[in-house]
């Protein structure tokens, strides 16, 4: 039987679900409110389905989401992918021993954690989150597993900010957003 090829979705008219809200969290920011898109069945769907049929094929045992809209899509990824779901935390969330990497901020530092037994030496994992911009928070993510011997099939993201230039963070890994901004 063949391989059947990758079937495109079009996720441009998800750009209408999303809430546009300017001088948030300061001013001069605008801010790209997916809750509007997740209370749309159809967009939910999509948005599902869209990140579903990129990493299908990609055989991935674990999808890793970021706190906190990465938990909002990754349980519903990973059940339609046939992988387990990991939460990658902020710290003193998560009630056994952890692994944890400390990043640059533009204004600071933060922090992530998981599990130390959430994944495991090989396994193939994707990691996701609403949102890419200037790639600190992914970067994270990615060291954190590749430190308990993750392989990373790749990264998705709902909604990429190209004028960050966070894809450049990213290094080599695979990086799938599904709605992109120039400006």
């Amino acid at each position: 039987m063949q391989p059947q090829p990758k079937r495109a979705i079009n996720c441009e008219p998800l750009k209408k679900l999303i809430r546009e809200v300017p001088d948030f969290p300061k001013k001069g920011i605008l801010f790209y409110d997916i809750t509007t898109l997740l209370k749309d069945p159809v967009g939910l769907a999509t948005l599902i389905d869209a990140l579903a049929e990129h990493y299908l094929e990609e055989h991935v045992d674990l999808v890793l989401g970021i706190e906190a809209r990465g938990f909002i899509f990754g349980p519903a990824l990973a059940y339609r992918l046939n992988a387990g779901f990991v939460p990658v935390r902020k710290p003193k969330k998560l009630p056994a021993e952890t692994a944890k990497v400390t990043y640059a901020l533009e204004y600071g530092t933060d922090t992530l954690e998981i599990h130390r037994d959430a994944v495991s030496k090989g396994q193939r994992v994707l990691i996701v989150d609403d949102l890419l911009a200037t790639g600190g928070t992914a970067r994270a993510a990615c060291d954190l597993a590749t430190s308990l011997g993750a392989v990373i099939q790749g990264l998705g993201f709902v909604v990429e900010l190209d004028f960050l230039n966070g894809r450049s963070r990213l290094g080599d890994f695979e990086v799938k957003s599904l709605l992109r901004y120039a400006s």
